[in-house]
């Protein structure tokens, strides 16, 4: 039997529980997953009960037990946030168990084990329930590398970066043409129009702010990563 933990502290591990953290008019959960210890979140509206699951890295049998606890047949949605393999090792299993279609953006969909049933547009939202998710495309991690951004029904906005954003720093690239695209875009799309108190869920390891992070922009630019 799983077991949520409350309060949210967003530090998780794949040998801990999970954790729920209660927003206004939204539940968000956060459990890590196999040996690259990646986060998979389920956002769920608190009016509906309709669900939407980031990322389903790995350890199926975990996640769908997490789904039959948490959203039992509430799965509006599966977003796969790019096309990096730890990101994806559960999907062809949870999309079998939930029945519920898949999304990702069309330039990371080939890779894929399951082709997804939605391609995801910058600027689109994602409506689950009573929640809406815009799609942020971030490129450079990956070229069709995605955010989402929920703004919850206090005004704060929760923004699940995949491996574009990080405590620290933003993700890796492999060029420095690829570090400059997700750099421009990390500081146009999310630190130029999200306020400080934006919650950033990160693909790997801790939650942080963009308060947190928006004074190490200049380092983060200087040292090219």
């Amino acid at each position: 039997m799983i077991t949520i933990d409350r309060p949210y502290t967003g530090q998780v591990s794949p040998e801990s529980n999970p954790q729920q953290r209660d927003v206004a008019g939204a539940g968000i959960v956060k459990m890590a997953v196999g040996a690259m210890n990646n986060n998979c979140y389920l956002v769920q509206c608190a009016a509906t009960g309709a669900a939407l699951l980031i990322d389903a890295a790995n350890e199926a049998e975990r996640i769908e037990e997490l789904v039959g606890y948490v959203a039992p047949g509430q799965i509006g949605l599966i977003v796969t946030t790019h096309q990096h393999p730890d990101h994806w090792w559960a999907l062809k299993e949870t999309t079998a168990a939930t029945g519920a279609p898949t999304a990702a953006h069309p330039l990371d969909a080939d890779p894929l084990p399951v082709r997804p049933d939605r391609l995801l547009a910058d600027g689109e939202h994602i409506d689950i329930g009573e929640l809406s998710l815009e799609v942020i495309h971030l490129r450079g991690h990956t070229p069709g590398s995605v955010a989402l951004a929920l703004t919850d029904g206090d005004g704060r906005v929760h923004l699940f970066t995949g491996d574009s954003l990080f405590p620290g720093g933003v993700g890796r690239t492999t060029n420095p043409e690829d570090f400059d695209s997700l750099y421009g875009d990390v500081t146009a799309k999310l630190f130029g129009r999200f306020p400080d108190d934006t919650v950033v869920y990160p693909g790997h390891g801790d939650d942080t702010t963009l308060g947190a992070e928006r004074p190490h922009l200049a380092e983060w630019r200087e040292r090219g990563w």
